[in-house]
């Protein structure tokens, strides 16, 4: 075999990823493309309305990472599980989320309908249009929160089916969901239909709609097929206490992991919000909105590591699992490199049409976040599938480490720094302040080495009982 072909592995492996990443990354692009149509509708408003909704998106964008953690952990188990064919210790874990889902949601509600508008002004200081974003955004918030629950449950069953390698089941539901909330959108948002003209408040009943029917579906779609890792509410706490226990040690570095991702994440969208009025704001949110849709890879990255090489592992398959992690290394970082050359000409030709009503500031900080997302896919491609690779034989230490010492000590100070004692601009400062991912891919290449990820999860878990 060819240096390249140990390298990247054989077609057939790839043929394989691709039938298990599709669907998801499907999934990923129906939703991108849903959230572009929503902030393309959102954006006829103007900056202010643009801003407003998307600096509440960043706090249910907070809670959905919250509730991905608590999926993660419990997706480690079900995918080894799965490798072995024990269906009572899916169950046990799928339970796992649906509980500690429900209870993040439950949490996250009361936080954000207790102080909603201290929340936008935070995110908002010495921006020029703050009081504005905050009357606007603070009712939207308010409103949102009834989706926090119904996004929980979605959450638990969905990654679920992802794990089974059935990632058909939540794209189809999703991309029904996604439809009714843009039809919702257009209904409510312009008062077309005959209904009254609600603007932004008009996209959060949309949205509330939509996640309402997504978990309605997935209730009655599990429930119905019986899936193997589905446990009806009456059952829903006869959980094994030690593996709770075990997937609680695992979700606690994740979530430290995560905690410190999404905490920097907001700290520098903060320092740089702080720059000029709502056209930042507006220009930044609408960067992120094109970038979502090549951040579609990540999601195909984190599933297909998590069956190929999880399944691998519960299986016994060591051997197997360290060559299919070496091959998805490579193809994810070769992905980041195939969707980076064209994005930029997509981005130069739909930014000024998407967001026509946007100023001029706004449009052309758009676009110059987009390129240096786009010079940093491959990277971040590498980067996710190390984690994934990491995550899916139960050594969530390396991720915990990564990001806090990265985070802790280079990224937020950094932040600070460029912020209060530079004028740089927003997009020169996200550029600068991401070169600290090239230390974490040295950290994460340190700790794969030492194989501690390469472990069978199973074998000395029982289900049966309960000590």
């Amino acid at each position: 075999m060819t240096r390249l072909a140990q390298r990247f592995g054989p077609p057939s492996f790839y043929r394989e990823a691709l039938a298990i990443a599709l669907p998801v990354m499907m999934q990923f692009f129906i939703m991108s493309m849903v959230s572009l149509i929503d902030n393309f509708m959102v954006a006829s408003l103007g900056d202010i309305s643009m801003a407003a909704v998307n600096i509440t998106n960043h706090f249910t964008f907070v809670y959905i990472v919250i509730i991905n953690t608590v999926c993660q952990a419990g997706g480690i188990y079900i995918a080894q599980f799965r490798g072995t064919g024990d269906s009572e210790g899916m169950k046990h874990a799928y339970r796992f989320k649906v509980i500690f889902a429900a209870v993040m949601a439950v949490l996250f509600f009361v936080l954000c309908r207790a102080i909603p508008r201290l929340l936008i002004a935070m995110m908002t200081t010495k921006n020029a249009a703050q009081e504005e974003i905050t009357i606007i955004g603070s009712g939207y918030l308010t409103l949102i929160t009834w989706t926090f629950l119904p996004l929980a449950l979605s959450s638990a069953i969905g990654t679920s089916y992802r794990e089974i390698a059935r990632p058909k089941v939540p794209l189809l539901i999703s991309a029904a969901s996604t439809l009714i909330n843009t039809a919702g959108n257009w209904i409510l948002i312009f008062g077309n239909l005959g209904a009254p003209r609600l603007e932004v408040t008009g996209a959060a009943y949309a949205t509330i709609a939509a996640r309402v029917f997504e978990v309605a579906a997935f209730v009655w779609y599990a429930a119905r097929t019986r899936a193997p890792f589905y446990a009806g509410f009456i059952r829903l706490f006869h959980i094994h206490r030690r593996l709770v226990r075990k997937i609680l040690c695992k979700s606690g570095m994740i979530f430290a992991s995560e905690l410190s991702w999404i905490s920097s994440e907001t700290i520098m969208i903060a320092m740089y919000n702080r720059r000029g009025g709502s056209e930042v704001v507006a220009g930044m949110a609408a960067g992120w909105t094109i970038a979502n849709i090549f951040f579609l890879i990540f999601g195909g990255i984190w599933t297909a590591a998590g069956i190929l090489v999880g399944g691998a592992l519960g299986s016994g398959k060591l051997d197997e699992a360290r060559r299919r992690a070496e091959w998805l290394k490579s193809g994810s970082m070769a992905a980041g490199l195939i969707l980076a050359l064209p994005g930029a000409a997509l981005a130069a030709l739909f930014i000024p049409l998407a967001f026509s009503n946007l100023s001029d500031v706004a449009r052309t900080t758009s676009f110059g976040l987009v390129l240096v997302i786009l010079a940093y896919l491959p990277l971040w491609g590498l980067l996710n599938v190390q984690f994934a690779i990491s995550r899916a034989g139960g050594d969530t230490a390396m991720g915990m480490i990564t990001d806090l010492t990265v985070n802790s000590f280079l990224f937020v100070p950094g932040a600070f720094i460029l912020s209060f004692a530079t004028t740089i601009p927003p997009v020169p400062m996200f550029a600068v302040l991401k070169l600290t991912d090239f230390i974490k891919w040295f950290i994460c290449r340190h700790f794969l080495r030492k194989e501690r990820w390469v472990k069978n999860l199973t074998v000395t878990h029982e289900t049966s009982s309960d000590p």
